[in-house]
């Protein structure tokens, strides 16, 4: 186990940071630091009266000789029919599940359906009684999304029920043998258990590491984390263990531990109305994914689309719509037509003839306008909405430039013209820092065509008369290669064939 998540952990660390992704570290839930807390928060549990041990039924499959893990088992829903719901939730309906509740179970080791239920002694953790604390909380959180606030409230809504929080597996935390009086030995804590815990861990785990001591503890623990912002990012699937069973833990410690600030969740991202699968060859993955294009296009193409408000859609058709429109049209010819033009008509150098006028000034209030929105819906979670800002930005610089159509004025005013060009180059240096959170490989290259890029392009704080006015005449520019070569109909087909599609 340990040997596969090390390798695990290495294939996506690599496929992450070559999207342009980052992490200070990577924790295991197997390590000290998350067993410690663990069986702290189970024994804080255990005293204050909220586990309970309880004889339950569990699914032993006789083809693989040993109790199946809950996502090991497969069936139907009881709930919504879905003929492949796992043993701990469906992921069509997100109702969380026990694996005995599945019709027509089978293991998803051996694919045997000669399973069955045995009894077995567990530790349960008793959610029920947390429901009035668990509504006020959420109701007291009025920046979430309507998606989070409604899955959780639908969980207490259709009645919370107690969770067994133990397993008969081989591998985890185990329960300590001053809980359960002497009945639990053997077993280990349940993985939706243990998991969140080690957000705490991961991060005691880093301290511990860089000589930080206890610094951990004030993130996460009395006072001092009041002086902390806490986000958690997930898919709806794992809404509920995040907005109930966590949760209960930790208020049922009777400790200062921190709760979650901002809950942000997301719906699903189908492939052609259906849901992606490695199994059935059924679309494109983050490895794959940069096999065909560099990482810019798909970032830009997954914030654009953001599944926020509903599940979206991907088809290889619309993905080249966006790409050849907002990235080639909008954003990368308005870079290529200003830099190219001040290449061929004033020597790559920026001109420090003429003024900024109406036109401009119209511009920069637009702007200051659109660039404080675009920050707000970054504040407040909304990528998509961020990146609507932003292609609306760029529109305004290809307006602008429409309008003051410098090779058209160059030959009865230069002096004019100069002024539209260093506006123009001016905006190529804005678009480079306001895109690098969103393409960040594209953005350096932008930035560079005005000046050396930094490793972290930083946020224009400047009011935009003094941003969109920085560039000293004189000084030399360079014109960047295609910034994003647009998508073919010749390659939709073959993506079409090669990840599935209509028919796949």
């Amino acid at each position: 186990m340990v040997t596969f998540c090390a390798e695990q952990h290495a294939a996506q660390k690599d496929v992450c940071q070559r999207f342009g992704l980052s992490w200070d570290h990577f924790g295991r839930s197997s390590n000290r630091p998350n067993h410690e807390l663990t069986q702290h928060f189970a024994r804080q549990l255990w005293k204050n009266g909220y586990l309970e041990v309880r004889t339950t039924k569990q699914v032993y499959s006789n083809a693989d000789r040993r109790f199946l893990p809950d996502r090991y088992v497969i069936g139907t829903c009881p709930h919504c029919g879905y003929p492949s719901a796992r043993g701990d939730q469906c992921e069509n309906c997100t109702r969380v599940l026990d694996p005995a509740d599945l019709i027509d179970p089978r293991s998803a080791m051996s694919g045997s359906t000669d399973i069955e239920i045995r009894d077995s002694t567990h530790l349960f953790l008793k959610q029920s009684q947390f429901v009035p604390q668990l509504r006020e909380w959420i109701a007291s959180k009025k920046d979430w999304p309507i998606l989070v606030t409604s899955i959780a409230n639908k969980w207490l809504d259709e009645g919370l029920h107690d969770r067994g929080i133990t397993r008969d597996v081989e591998w985890g935390v185990p329960v300590p043998d001053d809980i359960g009086d002497g009945k639990l030995k053997g077993k280990v804590f349940y993985v939706w258990f243990d998991a969140p815990i080690e957000y705490i861990g991961a991060t005691r785990e880093w301290a511990e590491g860089n000589n930080k001591g206890d610094a951990w503890r004030g993130w996460w623990f009395g006072d001092a984390a009041k002086n902390v912002t806490y986000f958690e990012f997930m898919g709806k699937e794992n809404i509920p263990f995040h907005t109930v069973g966590f949760p209960v833990t930790i208020m049922g410690s009777h400790e200062p531990w921190k709760l979650v600030d901002r809950l942000k969740g997301f719906n699903y991202i189908n492939y052609y109305g259906g849901k992606f699968s490695t199994s059935q060859k059924r679309g494109v993955f983050m490895d794959t994914a940069l096999e065909i294009l560099p990482a810019d296009y798909w970032r830009y193409y997954l914030v654009a689309n953001a599944p926020e408000g509903a599940d979206s859609n991907f088809t290889w058709d619309h993905f080249a719509s966006v790409v050849n429109k907002d990235l080639a049209d909008v954003l990368g010819n308005f870079v290529n037509r200003i830099t190219r033009f001040c290449l061929s008509r004033f020597d790559g150098k920026v001109p420090a003839e003429g003024t900024y006028g109406g036109e401009e000034q119209a511009l920069i209030d637009e702007l200051d306008a659109r660039v404080k929105t675009y920050a707000d819906h970054f504040e407040a979670i909304e990528f998509r909405k961020a990146s609507a800002e932003l292609r609306a930005i760029w529109v305004a610089g290809n307006e602008y430039l429409t309008r003051a159509a410098p090779w058209t004025v160059i030959k009865a005013d230069r002096a004019r013209a100069a002024a539209a060009v260093r506006m123009g180059l001016n905006l190529v240096h804005l678009f480079g820092h306001l895109s690098w959170p969103i393409i960040p490989a594209a953005a350096r290259t932008i930035h560079h065509a005005i000046q050396p890029s930094p490793d972290v392009i930083p946020w224009p704080d400047e009011p935009m008369a003094e941003f969109l006015d920085q560039l000293d005449g004189g000084q030399t520019i360079y014109a960047p290669e295609v910034l994003f070569a647009k998508i073919t109909d010749e390659q939709i087909v073959a993506w079409i064939e090669r990840f599935g599609g209509l028919e796949g």
